[in-house]
């Protein structure tokens, strides 16, 4: 039996938030993973690219270069070849260099922080007419470091939510974006939670491969969970754990 897309999509959705928000540590108002600046640069770095081969290229290009003038002023071979634990370092290179050539033309420094001021939707704009950003880069940057209420939603999240039956077995991580946020309350710490907490689902029980079903919360209403098993028992939901052990496992970044 396919997974199918259902009615109770954003009852799932509410559901999904409820547990792993309690199942996760929760996010606090005052978490933010880094500047501005290097969420956007990182961010850009790290697509399909680990997250220490990602903080690795980082480091050496700043090492490298000094500041983000040198980085712009730098030539692109020897800029490629400082981040080249990324996945393109070709590609991302004068990509980089683009990028800040446009902020710093634009705005006249290097400095993300007058997006605090800007509306949700303007920032949103501005940052995706940048090359190689998209949704998730310009949603991370303004919920991670200006509380706007966008959700990013990367592969994990993506996968978590198409198993569970949040959004449609065919929908793109794109439409993703926009139907799992209309599923929640614009509330920025909410959504920073659900992001996260969905985001260690996916990496840490619910895999590409093989997901860890015994150990998910999820299972009384996940539609791949009913495909593969048949519906959840009550000796199973009672066997499932209610927190995340860190026994297992720290969380990632």
């Amino acid at each position: 039996m396919p997974i199918t897309y259902d009615s109770a999509a954003p009852e799932k959705t509410n559901e999904n938030h409820r547990i792993l928000d309690q199942f996760y540590p929760p996010l606090t108002q005052g978490t933010t993973r880094r500047s501005p600046m290097r969420e956007l640069i990182s961010t850009v770095l790290s697509h399909r690219t680990t997250h220490a081969d990602e903080e690795l290229a980082y480091d050496r290009m700043l090492e490298a270069f000094g500041d983000w003038e040198g980085v712009v002023a730098a030539p692109t071979a020897e800029l490629a070849h400082a981040i080249r634990t990324t996945r393109w370092p070709d590609t991302q290179a004068p990509r980089i260099q683009e990028i800040l050539r446009r902020i710093k033309a634009e705005r006249g420094e290097y400095n993300l922080d007058f997006l605090e001021e800007w509306p949700t939707e303007k920032g949103m704009q501005w940052l995706n007419d940048m090359p190689g950003i998209g949704l998730k880069t310009a949603s991370l940057v303004l919920l991670f470091n200006f509380r706007k209420p966008v959700l990013p939603v990367d592969t994990h999240v993506h996968r978590v939510a198409q198993r569970v039956g949040m959004i449609g077995p065919k929908a793109s991580v794109e439409k993703a974006h926009q139907v799992l946020l209309e599923q929640l309350p614009k509330d920025s710490l909410l959504l920073l939670n659900f992001h996260k907490h969905n985001y260690w689902h996916g990496q840490k029980i619910c895999f590409f491969t093989k997901p860890d079903c015994a150990r998910c919360p999820l299972k009384g209403f996940c539609n791949y969970y009913r495909e593969h098993y048949g519906p959840a028992t009550a000796e199973a939901l009672a066997a499932t754990p209610t927190h995340w052990d860190p026994a297992w496992g720290s969380l990632p970044h």
